[in-house]
């Protein structure tokens, strides 16, 4: 792709129009091909470095696993062209396309016998040439034309006339500016059954003239004024077998004759030898070590070869290498571009400056608030979603202190910090407070006494007491009797769980002395009576525990950090799915939208159902025939995802062949959401008793 990207950006009249073609700053690259290959372009033209194809690729539609195939560079040109095309109608470069690469030719059939004549006019904008038994491009040009005799069992029907014998063939009403030849360097060998490349030596010139031998190539309706003169612009190479290899550009960007080898970042000049002849093919001699001795010369097959050729039409030089600068390109566009590469120049001195400096990840009360509940059930906070700062590590503790001051207005004097550590369990919880000869310290050296994994980031607790009016207060001295335990909230009627706050208890008293405060804080009466239950982990199962409410904190080994869910103890109704906490979180834990996918149509998703990765295969396929209204379930049958070729993979998942949803959903290492899913005429387990599994078509392509 890369090097078919750089031939075409390199035809200055076309990168021209495609930054005329009407954007605005509101489109998105990754949905819009304009403003993808607008920005492409404009990169290639300004940037000092690589320019990736990610947004392009995605605006074209095409998947993860297209991007990384590679495409047949004809399928890639073809495809790129029609959609340009049909995005420039109604616009003011509405016909650039034809303009420049659409050429006709006529398909003709001519009685030998009688008058009649039968003639099909065709567009083209590239052309397949033999590279098989054809010396240079012209043999190949010569073939193309080559009158085929329909005689003997193969005459032709000519209406009125019957069957006649006749000449068949191709020849050109009109070449385009720009003359794209896609050599045939693969094709099909019926005797290997297999692809395999054709690296026979096959010639080009640097001047193509398609008049030659008084116009053999041209039709009676051509227009014999235009003289069909070509310089060569670029030639695409493959280096390589059928099953892959790598690909490269040489072409000739300006008028002058210098030219420039395109290899993917890499840009390098080049002579015209190189670009020419050393891309013919075929095989070459290496020079013999022992000249004076009678030894054959060893010979070997040259697998970096010529596939397409671009030529441009002499006639049509100026016009097509024409100058192009930021006047040619909407300013919405250079806007977005240059704040783009502003962006990137940020990001590169940030990376090269990191070891400089430490972030800060401040998570407060309000951001517990903020996402229990919503974004994250377990634990207290998604840590990537809390204010971060960007200190340099030679910054004093207390002068941090200020800026997180000045960013949510609380003093310096009624901040208190609690650093977070991982447990044995994998649960991240706040661990203790900073002490004040670590407040003292630089950011870096609290870093470094914090952090053991060495990580750049250093994570803060901010605690802040409020008063009675709501305004912070000095926080109290925590003695070691004391414990910091978070609270949590359930509803078993509305199946939601929010983040109530925090209380400081003594190990040594009992959750039954703070039921009263519980209740106040949950909007309950002073006597509603209600359940405790500890969060302890979540990975690789929730584990959450009833509290004895008479057990001390400590006996019940409660400490910093812990987290406490609690709700009302009155009987639930039966219409509760979920009547206690710890199955609340085993469903949350467990639960999994899967989108479902028609094996018929497997790129385009029909419906979602919430279900649970710990669905028995019955489970799934009972849930998906009651969506579909189908009264036998085990009619269903289901395909698992190939998270690689983002297909179905080639077998079905064998009639309750695996334990759970989660099963279904896993490749190797990948976890998708995907499943797709049949309707059999018979039900999964007798088609599977019958050997029916293998007689339906896959889908897999890898």
């Amino acid at each position: 792709m890369n090097s078919l990207l750089q031939t075409l950006y390199h035809i200055p009249y076309f990168r021209k129009a495609v930054y005329h073609m009407p954007t605005t700053e509101n489109d998105n690259p990754s949905g819009s091909i304009p403003l993808a290959l607008q920005s492409l372009f404009y990169k290639l033209q300004y940037s000092d470095t690589s320019v990736a194809t990610k947004e392009l690729t995605k605006s074209f539609g095409w998947d993860t696993y297209d991007s990384f195939m590679q495409h047949d560079v004809q399928e890639l040109n073809r495809v790129l062209c029609e959609k340009l095309e049909d995005k420039m109608k109604g616009t003011v470069v509405e016909g650039t396309i034809q303009q420049l690469f659409e050429g006709h030719h006529m398909n003709y059939i001519e009685c030998i016998n009688v008058d009649y004549k039968s003639t099909r006019k065709e567009s083209f904008y590239d052309l397949q040439l033999d590279v098989k038994g054809c010396r240079d491009v012209y043999a190949s040009f010569d073939k193309y034309v080559e009158v085929e005799r329909l005689e003997g069992d193969n005459k032709y029907h000519a209406e009125q006339y019957g069957l006649q014998d006749a000449k068949k063939g191709v020849l050109f009403i009109d070449f385009p500016p720009v003359l794209q030849l896609q050599l045939k360097r693969f094709e099909y060998d019926f005797i290997r059954d297999t692809m395999v490349k054709i690296n026979d030596r096959y010639e080009f010139p640097l001047q193509l003239d398609l008049d030659r031998e008084d116009g053999k190539y041209l039709s009676p309706d051509a227009d014999r004024s235009i003289r069909n003169l070509y310089t060569l612009h670029g030639v695409l190479v493959h280096s390589g077998g059928v099953h892959g290899g790598h690909y490269y550009a040489y072409i000739r960007p300006t008028l002058s004759d210098q030219w420039f080898k395109f290899d993917d970042e890499r840009v390098t000049k080049e002579d015209v030898k190189r670009a020419l002849e050393e891309q013919y093919g075929g095989e070459e001699e290496l020079p013999q070590a022992n000249p004076g001795f009678n030894n054959a010369p060893f010979k070997f097959t040259k697998y970096s070869n010529a596939y397409m050729l671009v030529y441009i039409r002499e006639s049509d030089k100026e016009k097509i290498i024409c100058n192009v600068d930021e006047k040619d390109i909407a300013e919405h566009l250079r806007i977005r571009l240059k704040k783009e590469q502003e962006e990137k120049e940020l990001k590169r001195k940030e990376k090269a400056e990191a070891h400089l400096y430490t972030i800060i990840k401040v998570a407060r009360n309000e951001d517990l608030l903020e996402q229990i509940g919503k974004d994250i059930y377990f634990d207290l906070v998604d840590h990537d979603k809390v204010r971060s700062f960007r200190i340099q590590k030679q910054m004093p503790f207390n002068l941090f202190k200020e800026e997180v001051a000045k960013e949510f207005g609380v003093p310096v004097q009624f901040q208190r910090y609690w650093l977070w550590a991982k447990r044995q369990n994998h649960t991240y919880r706040p661990n203790r407070p900073l002490t004040h000869m670590e407040e003292a310290q630089s950011v870096g050296q609290l870093r470094e006494v914090s952090n053991k994994a060495n990580n750049a980031e250093l994570k803060l607790f901010l605690e802040v007491e409020v008063g009675l009016d709501q305004r912070p207060v000095a926080p109290p001295e925590k003695t070691k009797e004391e414990i910091l335990i978070f609270f949590k909230l359930y509803d078993p009627l509305k199946e939601e769980m929010r983040y109530l706050g925090r209380l400081f208890v003594k190990a040594s008293g009992k959750p039954a002395e703070i039921l009263t405060k519980l209740n106040e804080m949950a909007g309950f009466g002073a006597d509603e009576e209600i359940e405790l239950f500890e969060e302890i982990k979540f990975e690789p199962n929730v584990m959450c525990e009833h509290i004895d409410k008479k057990a001390t904190f400590r006996a019940s080994q409660l400490e910093d950090g812990d987290i406490i869910c609690f709700q009302k103890a009155a009987p639930v109704s039966e219409q509760c799915r979920y009547p206690d906490v710890p199955s609340f979180l085993e469903y949350v834990r467990n639960r999994q939208v899967v989108r479902f996918r028609s094996l018929e149509k497997p790129k385009e998703d029909e419906f979602c159902l919430e279900l649970s990765k710990l669905y028995t295969y019955d489970d799934v396929v009972e849930k998906v025939a009651h969506h579909l209204g189908l009264n036998d379930p085990s009619k269903i049958r289901l395909t698992s995802h190939n998270c690689y070729s983002q297909q179905p993979k080639p077998q079905p998942i064998k009639y309750r062949g695996v334990d759970h949803l989660s099963d279904m959903l896993l490749h190797y290492n990948q976890t998708s959401d995907i499943l797709y899913y049949e309707i059999l005429d018979i039900p999964h387990r007798i088609a599977r008793s019958q050997n029916v599994e293998g007689c339906f078509p896959s889908f897999d392509q890898g």
